[in-house]
């Protein structure tokens, strides 16, 4: 995963994604969606992920839980750690769903410690206490079926 993300800001597109983080921390939003988007569109998980960022946030956008939410889910689909944490979270609190799924928001969380979100592995002692060992099994099927597909070295 190290190498991974090494690899990824080397690159061209990584070194323009870490400029639009930089532009994010600047507060210039709509710089950085500017710059991000292109990269998005083209499926970089990164830019993915912050842009579901801006619109969770609402930095220079409007505030939208469901778009939001869609480009979270089209980064965690690549294995992007942190966007999978972020679905983990919409599923556990419900936001933009008729209730909370805590199976899902379990196995979204488990996939993000997986894939080296030390915040996923909280989230998940903190969701476990709130779960039947059924809805754990559940999740932990779930889990199974991901795993070999987005992390298939773990």
């Amino acid at each position: 995963m190290i190498l991974t993300i090494l690899t990824a800001l080397a690159s061209p597109a990584g070194a323009e994604i870490e400029d639009a983080r930089d532009l994010m921390e600047a507060g210039e939003f709509e710089a950085a969606r500017e710059a991000l988007l292109p990269f998005a569109r083209s499926g970089n998980a990164d830019a993915e992920e912050l842009i579901g960022v801006m619109y969770a946030l609402g930095l220079g956008v409007e505030k939208d839980p469901e778009r939001a939410f869609e480009w979270y889910l089209r980064a965690s689909m690549k294995g992007h750690p942190g966007a999978q944490s972020g679905i983990g979270w919409y599923y556990e609190l419900g936001i933009g769903m008729p209730a909370p799924d805590m199976v899902r928001a379990y196995m979204w969380y488990a996939l993000s410690a997986i894939g080296g979100d030390p915040d996923a592995v909280d989230s998940l002692e903190e969701i476990q206490k709130r779960m039947s060992a059924e809805e754990i099994a559940r999740a932990q099927v779930l889990i199974d079926d991901y795993r070999p597909w987005m992390y298939p070295f773990r």
